[in-house]
């Protein structure tokens, strides 16, 4: 699978926050956060199927061409990323182990190949939800899980989907950490990146 023909998708949505105030104090640099949105077909929607495997390959495809939509609509360098995550909207004829099927097998070495690297674990969440729900995209320093100014989320929805024999897949990145961190732990400039943990 290399391209989007391949992957099923119905259609892509990508959106960029900045924030420029925070609590009433003005920004010094405004707080960028992008992502990618697929909304793919359920193979497996409405029956129980032992070998996911099409939706690992999916996956994988989705690992690649979300990531290098998110990190374009950011306006950094791949390698300046700071934080990912990744997240995935159930339609109701589909299993929770579908969104697993499509995020943790494949997903992550590609997404990894966009930014240059990656030493950390990837933060994810699945859910199930109707067209238009809300979802969360879990964040996360992408070279150490530890640093606590990263620890945070983005929410994102879809107006028509997923519909019920659908799933939103979605990535996102971040220029930066949260805005105005202040509950202490580990920095970015002490970060080692070896572990993916500190």
């Amino acid at each position: 699978m290399s391209g989007i023909e391949d992957t099923g998708v119905r259609r892509i949505v990508t959106v960029v926050e900045e924030t420029f105030i925070e609590g009433g104090k003005v920004l010094d640099k405004p707080v960028r956060r992008a992502a990618s949105v697929a909304v793919i077909k359920n193979p497996f929607s409405g029956r129980y199927v032992e070998d996911l495997t099409p939706l690992m390959a999916i996956g994988r495809a989705l690992g690649r061409i979300l990531p290098e939509r998110a990190v374009a609509a950011l306006g950094v360098p791949a390698g300046a990323v700071e934080s990912f995550g990744k997240a995935a909207l159930v339609g109701e004829d589909g299993e929770l182990e579908h969104a697993a099927a499509l995020l943790h097998p494949e997903l992550g070495a590609p997404f990894r190949d966009v930014l240059g690297g990656g030493a950390a674990l990837i933060p994810s969440s699945k859910k199930r939800g109707a067209p238009g729900a809300p979802f969360d995209i879990p964040l996360g320093h992408k070279d150490a899980a530890r640093v606590r100014t990263h620890f945070d989320g983005m929410e994102v929805r879809v107006a028509d989907a997923p519909r019920a024999n659908e799933i939103a897949v979605a990535i996102a990145v971040t220029d930066s950490g949260r805005p105005l961190p202040r509950v202490g732990g580990l920095t970015v400039d002490k970060i080692v990146g070896k572990d993916g943990l500190i």
